[in-house]
């Protein structure tokens, strides 16, 4: 059995959708001739805790730690508390606020976890030294955990993957922030750095994969999944017509033309009126209770701050329709979000508000599971909504879904353990 030693940020009691990838692989690993032996922090400042997905860490495994300093105060830099979640850059920054962006975006390069960088790569090296690993992984974001990849296999040439739950330069808010041009080139190379280096390298859509095939000649794709049997048990469904979104509704989130749409067919409808409901379970930035301030939707919306992800997956297949609003920013054709594979276990109608020739788009088409629509499309996503209420009210809202099974967590723990295999130690 190869032994491997995975770098993570974020593991439990961590909440949310970064701690989900590497969990679920650790748990399957040793079914397919994997040791996991995971490396991670010890003080760490996760913004959601979910102390659920400890249930998941298989037993025995061995569990380094090691302190982290994080420069706390300069969190500022997403206009809020310490405990809110990552995500919600402030558009409207205070003097003082100003200044932590621009010092957050150009002095704390890749990310604020850049102080944790020496010290693993000085605690590994002694570790490394005395137990046999195979093969070293890390994942990011933050992306500073790929630096001490990087270093490890320039210093000693451990074996490197590289996996990349989302992408450096071109994730979605990388283009808000304040940057230098030295800073962007300083993050360009250092991933670059990262992407030549590596044995090989993970990356979750085509999209990615092609933007790192230039870099390095071993990029794979391993999507994120769901973890859970797939039956056919029949769920009491909500008795309105639900709309549930799971997870962030930031700025880069908030649809106009979702939220027009909506008020809309309420004041054409006064049975769709009735009948609706709007269910936002996850952090909502101000701007998104702005516009259902706005276009008087407030009485037909129920949000939910956070919920453990044992109680999400109930709502999920309780819900009349499950929605899903990808990040309006250039990089939308890449964005797959992790939420897509967990809708597709619930087995419920997707309406999906993202590009139609992206990413996201193929999976919604292999597997026939919802719609896309367009972020313009005003009148298909009128049109679309209204067919599922007429189906709603008839009784026959049901999805014909297909090829799901693909993306459960421990075929895809399966691919990823056939790459840790064949690497040549």
């Amino acid at each position: 059995m190869k032994k491997a030693l995975i770098i993570t940020y974020y593991w439990p009691p961590a909440g949310g959708s970064g701690v989900q990838r590497w969990l679920k692989f650790v748990k399957y690993f040793r079914d397919f001739g994997v040791e996991p032996v995971v490396y991670t922090v010890q003080n760490p400042n996760y913004p959601i805790l979910d102390t659920s997905l400890q249930n998941d860490i298989p037993k025995n495994i061995e569990v380094l730690k090691q302190p982290i300093w994080e420069p706390n105060n300069l969190l500022s830099f997403f206009g809020k508390k310490k405990t809110e979640s990552a995500g919600f850059l402030n558009p409207n920054p205070s003097f003082l606020g100003k200044i932590m962006q621009y010092v957050r975006a150009n002095y704390f390069i890749p990310d604020a976890r850049m102080f944790w960088v020496k010290p693993s790569v000085n605690y590994l090296k002694k570790y490394l030294s005395e137990n046999k690993i195979d093969v070293v992984i890390t994942t990011g974001p933050p992306h500073s955990t790929h630096l001490i990849g990087l270093k490890l296999k320039q210093q000693i040439g451990v074996n490197w993957i590289a996996d990349f739950r989302d992408p450096w330069t071109e994730i979605d808010y990388f283009h808000q922030l304040p940057l230098s041009k030295k800073a962007i080139k300083k993050h360009h190379f250092l991933e670059q750095e990262v992407l030549k280096n590596a044995d090989s390298v993970l990356v979750v859509g085509k999209t990615m994969k092609e933007k790192y095939d230039k870099f390095n000649s071993n990029v794979v794709t391993v999507t994120n999944g769901f973890d859970g049997e797939i039956d056919d048990v029949k769920v009491e469904l909500d008795s309105k017509f639900t709309l549930t979104h799971i997870g962030l509704m930031n700025a880069d989130r908030n649809s106009g033309m979702l939220w027009e749409v909506l008020a809309e067919i309420c004041s054409e409808n006064k049975d769709f009126k009735t009948d609706f409901q709007l269910k936002l379970i996850g952090k909502v930035d101000v701007s998104v209770l702005n516009e259902i301030s706005k276009f008087e939707l407030a009485e037909n919306v129920e949000i939910i701050n956070y919920m453990p992800h044992n109680k999400v997956v109930e709502f999920q297949k309780k819900s009349q329709v499950l929605l899903l609003v990808v990040n309006n920013v250039p990089s939308a054709k890449g964005i797959i979000t992790g939420k897509i594979f967990e809708y597709l276990m619930a087995k419920r109608p997707i309406l999906a508000i993202a590009p139609s020739n992206g990413d996201l788009a193929e999976i919604m088409e292999q597997t026939n599971a919802g719609m896309v629509v367009d972020f313009e499309n005003a009148a298909l996503l009128k049109k679309t909504i209204i067919d599922l209420y007429v189906k709603y009210k008839n009784g026959d809202l049901v999805v014909d879904s297909k090829n799901i099974e693909q993306f459960h967590r421990k075929q895809l723990t399966k691919k990823v353990a056939q790459i840790v295999l064949e690497l040549k130690v």
